[in-house]
């Protein structure tokens, strides 16, 4: 019996047990009000695994990133450009939208004297002692600055190393990112335990926050895929960019949204590229990449949940401090994992710039857990179309230099 409840919940969708999960845990805060306690128990387990995990699978994923031998890079420039530009703009749409409309979260916030940073000084203060962190402490006290600036000091560092090094990087990549999805797994009982103890102690309201906050990330992904990304396209193309970006958003972003992972979604990427008519030498390299570094998706994500920490907490962000998150959500996001729900444990990177502790920052990812039956979805699908799309930018800008792009090569051959 149990055999068989274990290979059914091992081979239904993450999506559809967190839905179960969450509908569970309202249920038990609005009808069994008295074993909440109980249940709570597993959304504190859960928000532990991840507190566990999340330093040394940053440390790891950004290292092994930027340890490995990139090729063709003189022909990559552009398309890495655009990867980076997108991921930027990403996070100024993501920030725009959340001070025009701020969202505050239920939180259990136990050191009630925190002391936000003063401006935008302080925290440029905070960050570069961060950075300078002893690398163990930086992984034992979960300091992500630090851990990230070792990352990627260490990553570039193993650059001229063998490929038997690399190839034990990439390994120890795999398995963290393995340990990460056995977590993750669990998510449907972390979930079910968070929802009710969130409702339990603040009643509904604490859902309707929750819909704010989605709303938040909602439009800034639709923003970024209908607005901002076909601007860029334009920009260099000179040429409707719709027929490209609806083509994307249709044939790759709507499988990225099942998948809810860029890895999974680089064989229809590729097929993408291919009936597009696209360099096969160029798009077999910048669509494997943009699945690890192109991450406009989780900019916003953790740009507006870490500016909804802030909120929270009555910290005030100035516009100085507001460009400065942009980066740091810019650099963060391409070190985020490949697995569903990945951008969410590099919030603690952003928050920890403000001051705001790793404890409060972790309840803040388990809020994120609690939406990303769909904002998880729409990130991923955000994320893998705008690889075909700025790859397809990059090179039909080249045709568009020549004289020789024609609308017919924004559209695939059938």
């Amino acid at each position: 019996m149990l055999s068989k409840v274990k290979k059914i919940y091992g081979e239904t969708a993450l999506i559809k047990l967190i839905a179960v999960g969450l509908l569970i845990g309202i249920l038990i805060a609005l009808f069994v009000p008295v074993v909440i306690p109980a249940v709570a128990v597993f959304g504190k387990l859960f928000v532990n695994a991840l507190k566990a995990v999340a330093p040394i699978l940053v440390f790891v994923l950004v290292m092994n990133a930027l340890s490995q031998k990139s090729e063709s890079s003189s022909t990559m420039r552009p398309i890495v450009t655009l990867y980076v530009i997108g991921t930027f703009c990403a996070s100024l749409v993501a920030v725009t939208a959340s001070f025009l409309f701020p969202t505050t979260l239920s939180l259990q916030v136990a050191d009630a004297t925190i002391t936000p940073p003063s401006g935008i000084i302080e925290v440029l203060q905070n960050v570069i002692m961060k950075v300078v962190d002893n690398p163990i402490n930086a992984l034992t006290n979960a300091n992500y600055i630090g851990i990230l600036a070792w990352a990627v000091i260490i990553g570039i560092a193993l650059r001229p190393a063998g490929d038997a090094v690399h190839e034990v990087l990439a390994d120890v990549a795999k398995a963290v990112t393995q340990v990460v999805q056995w977590v993750i797994r669990f998510a449907p009982f972390g979930i079910m335990g968070l929802v009710a103890d969130a409702i339990g102690t603040s009643g509904v309201e604490a859902l309707i926050g929750y819909a704010k906050l989605l709303a938040v990330l909602l439009g800034a992904f639709f923003s970024v895929a209908l607005i901002m990304n076909p601007l860029i396209v334009w920009l260099k193309l000179r040429m409707n960019p719709y027929p490209l970006v609806f083509t994307t958003l249709r044939e790759s972003g709507l499988y990225a949204f099942f998948t809810r992972s860029s890895a999974a979604n680089i064989p229809v990427n590729m097929g993408l590229c291919k009936r597009l008519g696209l360099d096969e030498n160029l798009y077999s390299v910048s669509i494997p990449l943009g699945a690890t570094i192109n991450m406009a998706g989780a900019s916003i994500t953790i740009a507006v949940l870490s500016l909804a920490t802030a909120h929270t907490l009555g910290i005030n962000i100035d516009m100085p401090t507001a460009l400065l998150l942009c980066i740091i959500a810019t650099v963060g996001a391409c070190g985020a994992s490949g697995v569903a729900g990945g951008s969410l444990l590099l919030i603690p990177v952003a928050c920890s710039s403000f001051g705001i502790s790793s404890d409060i920052s972790m309840q803040v990812v388990g809020v994120g857990f609690i939406i990303g039956v769909l904002q998880d979805s729409c990130e991923t699908a955000l994320n893998s179309s705008s690889d075909v799309l700025f790859t397809a930018t990059a090179e039909l800008s080249q045709r568009a230099k020549e004289g020789t792009l024609k609308a017919s090569d924004l559209v695939p051959k059938s």
